[in-house]
C-alpha cells in the first residue's frame, strides 16, 4: 500500500509515497529473480571476510615472538601466512562485491523501468494534478539517490556488517571478557543511530518534497516566461521560487546539522569501547589469563571495527536517503491498474478491423470548480471523419485526449467496440510532437519497431515527406533530434504522422497536428494528415476550418457542450455557431483561432 502525500502547494496533489513495509516487500521482489547471485555474493564475502580474521592472531604472535625473544626466523611463517591472507581476501572481496555489485545494478535497471512503464501510462490529469516538477524529481533526484546507494553503500554495508558479526565472534574466541568490554560502546551506537533515523527519514522525505516543489516552480516559471512578462509577474514567480528554494535550502542544512551531530555520537562509542578492551587486556595479561599477543590481537580487533561500524553507520545516511529516494519510486510503481489507463491493444491492420466510438455523457473536470466537458454524446462510426470546431477552451482537445485514452472522464463513459480479429489501438497525434535523438529510421521505428527500410520509405512518402527525408545527408541514417539535423515544425509533424501510418491503427485522433505549419505549409500538411487518415475512423481538432470542410461531419463545442452536428453544407446553413465562424473565415480570407 502507499500513504498519501504531503503537498508543494495548495493545488498539487503529488503522486504517492509507499510506507516502509510496502518499499521492503518490493525491494524482495526485485530481487527475487537474481537470489541464485544473492547468495553466491554474500557467500564470497563471508568467506573473504573470515580470511580477513586472520591477521590480527597472526600480528598478535608476531607480538608473542618478539616479547619471548625467540630467533628472527621464527617470524618467517607468520609474516608468509600474512602475505597468503591479504592475497586470498582481495581476491574473494573482489569476487563477492562484484556479485553484489551486478546484483544491485540488475535490481535497479528493473526498477527503473517498472517506474518509466507505469509512469508513462499514468493518466495526464492525474500528471497535471501532481506538477511536472514531482515526476520529474523522482525520475532525477530518487532515481539518483538509489543509484548511488546500490552502486556504492549496498557492496560497503554488506561487507560492513559481515566485518562487525565475525569480529564480535573472534573476539569471544580469544577471552569473551574482550567481547564484553566491546559491547559498551553498543549501547552509545544504538542510541545514535536510534536518534539519527528518527529524525533523518523525515527530513530526508520533506527534503525530497521541497526539491519536487523547486522544479516545479522552476518549470512553470520558465515554461511560462512569456505570460510571465506579459503580466509583469516576473517579482511575483522569482519570490515564489526563491521561498522553495530557501525551503530546499534549509532542509539540506538540517540534514548537515544532523549528521555532524552524528558523527560526534560515534567517536564518543569508539572511545568507550577502546578504553575497555584495553583495560580489560592490561589485567588479563597481569593476571597471565592471555598473553600480550592475545591481547593485542583483541585491541587490534576492536581497532578494526572501527571502519566497519562507522561504516555502518554512516551508511544509515546514505540508506535514509536511498529508502525515501526508493519509497518514492515504489510509490509510482505500485499504483494500483485501476489508476491506470493502459494503452489500447494494438491490430495487426486497420483494414482488418471495424471500430465504432462512443462517447456517451462524458464529463470531466480538471479539479474542484474546473469542470472543460459536460456530459457530451457523440459517435464515430467505422471509417468516418469527424471534425471538433470551436473557440479556444471549448473542450476540444480535452475531448480527444478522452477518446484516444490518454485521460480518462470524470463522469461517462468512452467505448471503443471493434468487429475483426484482435481489440483495437487508438494512436494521438498533437501539434506538440518531439523528435527523438537517434537517427530518422530509428525515429520512425518508434511505432513499429518490426518495420524494414521500405515500410519506413512507404510511410514517409505516404505523408508526402519521402522527398526531403531522402535528401538528408544520410537520409534516413542522418541523426535527427537534440544535437542532430534538426527539423523544422513542418516536417517534424510530417514525421509523427508517419509513425502514426506505421503503428496502422484503425482509429486516430489528430489534435491541432496541422498547428505548426503556418500558413505556408499548412496545405501541405493538410494533404499529409488526409493521407494518414485514409481508411481510418478518425477524430480532427480542426485548426483551420478547411480541415472541417473536408471532414464527413462537424461537431461543434461550446463551453463543453456539444451544440451542433452536422455536414459542412447543414451547418453552413443553419445560422448557428458554425455558420457565424465559416462566415467569419470566409469574410476575412484568415482562419479563426479554434
Amino acid at each position: 500500500m502507499t500513504t498519501p502525500t504531503g503537498t508543494a502547494d495548495d493545488s498539487a496533489e503529488l503522486l504517492p509515497i509507499a510506507t516502509g513495509a510496502r518499499t521492503r516487500a518490493a525491494l524482495r521482489t526485485l530481487i527475487r529473480p537474481d537470489r541464485g547471485r544473492a547468495v553466491l555474493g554474500l557467500g564470497v564475502l563471508v568467506g573473504a571476510t573470515a580470511v580477513g580474521l586472520l591477521v590480527q592472531p597472526l600480528l598478535g604472535r608476531i607480538v608473542d615472538i618478539v616479547a619471548d625473544g625467540r630467533p628472527a626466523d621464527a617470524l618467517t611463517l607468520p609474516v608468509v601466512l600474512l602475505l597468503v591472507v591479504a592475497v586470498v581476501q582481495g581476491v574473494t572481496t573482489t569476487l563477492g562485491l562484484t556479485q553484489v555489485a551486478r546484483l544491485g545494478e540488475t535490481v535497479l535497471a528493473r526498477l527503473r523501468e517498472q517506474f518509466i512503464e507505469r509512469a508513462l501510462q499514468l493518466p495526464a490529469d492525474r500528471l497535471e494534478r501532481a506538477g511536472a516538477g514531482d515526476l520529474t524529481a523522482r525520475v532525477t533526484g530518487d532515481v539518483a539517490r538509489v543509484a548511488e546507494a546500490v552502486r556504492s553503500a549496498l557492496p560497503e554495508m554488506a561487507r560492513s556488517v559481515l566485518a562487525i558479526v565475525l569480529t564480535l565472534g573472534a573476539m569471544a574466541l580469544l577471552d569473551v571478557r574482550f567481547l564484553l568490554a566491546a559491547l559498551l560502546a553498543v549501547p552509545v551506537q544504538a542510541l545514535t543511530a536510534r536518534w539519527y533515523v528518527r529524525r533523518a527519514v523525515t527530513v530526508y522525505a520533506d527534503q525530497r518534497v521541497a526539491n519536487g516543489a523547486q522544479q516545479q516552480q522552476l518549470l512553470e516559471t520558465i515554461g511560462g516566461a512569456v505570460t510571465v512578462r506579459g503580466h509583469r509577474l516576473e517579482e511575483q514567480h522569482t519570490e515564489k521560487s526563491a521561498a522553495r528554494s530557501r525551503r530546499a535550502v534549509e532542509l539540506t542544512m538540517r540534514s548537515v546539522h544532523l549528521v555532524l551531530g552524528f558523527y560526534a555520537r560515534l567517536h564518543i562509542a569508539e572511545y568507550i569501547g577502546l578504553a575497555a578492551v584495553l583495560v580489560t587486556g592490561f589485567f588479563l595479561v597481569r593476571d597471565g589469563s592471555v598473553s600480550i599477543g592475545t591481547a593485542t590481537a583483541a585491541a587490534l580487533y576492536f581497532h578494526s571495527l572501527f571502519g566497519p561500524v562507522n561504516a555502518a553507520l554512516v551508511l544509515l545516511d546514505d540508506a535514509q536517503s536511498a529508502a525515501a529516494g526508493l519509497a518514492r519510486l515504489v510509490g509510482v510503481t505500485d499504483l494500483k491498474e485501476s489508476a491506470v489507463r493502459l494503452p489500447h491493444q494494438r491490430t495487426p491492420s486497420a483494414a482488418a478491423v471495424t471500430v465504432t466510438v462512443t462517447v456517451d455523457a462524458v464529463s470531466h473536470a480538471y479539479g474542484p470548480g474546473r469542470t472543460v466537458l459536460h456530459e457530451v454524446s457523440l459517435t464515430l462510426r467505422a471509417g468516418e471523419h469527424v471534425a471538433l470546431v470551436g473557440t479556444s477552451g471549448a473542450g476540444k482537445s480535452t475531448l480527444a485526449r478522452l477518446v484516444a485514452g490518454v485521460q480518462q472522464p470524470t463522469g461517462g463513459t468512452v467505448s471503443v467496440a471493434a468487429k475483426g480479429e484482435a481489440g483495437p489501438s487508438v494512436v494521438l497525434v498533437t501539434q506538440e510532437v518531439h523528435v527523438f535523438t537517434g537517427t530518422l529510421a530509428e525515429d520512425l521505428r518508434l511505432a513499429r519497431p518490426d518495420a524494414t527500410d521500405s515500410d519506413l520509405r512507404t510511410a514517409l512518402a505516404t505523408v508526402h515527406a519521402l522527398e526531403w527525408a531522402e535528401a538528408l545527408p544520410e537520409g534516413l541514417a542522418t541523426v535527427v533530434g537534440e544535437g542532430g539535423h534538426r527539423l523544422d515544425p513542418a516536417r517534424a509533424q510530417q514525421l509523427a504522422l508517419a509513425r502514426l501510418v506505421l503503428a496502422d491503427p484503425p482509429v486516430a485522433v489528430l489534435d491541432e497536428a496541422t498547428a505548426e505549419a503556418g500558413s505556408a505549409g499548412a496545405r501541405t500538411l493538410e494533404r499529409s494528415a488526409e493521407a494518414a487518415l485514409a481508411g481510418r475512423t478518425a477524430l480532427v481538432v480542426a485548426h483551420r476550418l478547411t480541415q472541417a470542410v473536408a471532414a464527413d461531419r462537424i461537431v461543434v463545442l461550446e463551453a463543453g457542450r456539444v451544440v451542433e452536428s452536422g455536414t459542412h453544407d447543414e451547418l453552413r446553413t443553419a445560422d448557428g455557431p458554425y455558420a457565424a465562424l465559416w462566415h467569419a473565415w470566409s469574410g476575412s480570407r484568415a482562419a479563426p483561432h479554434l
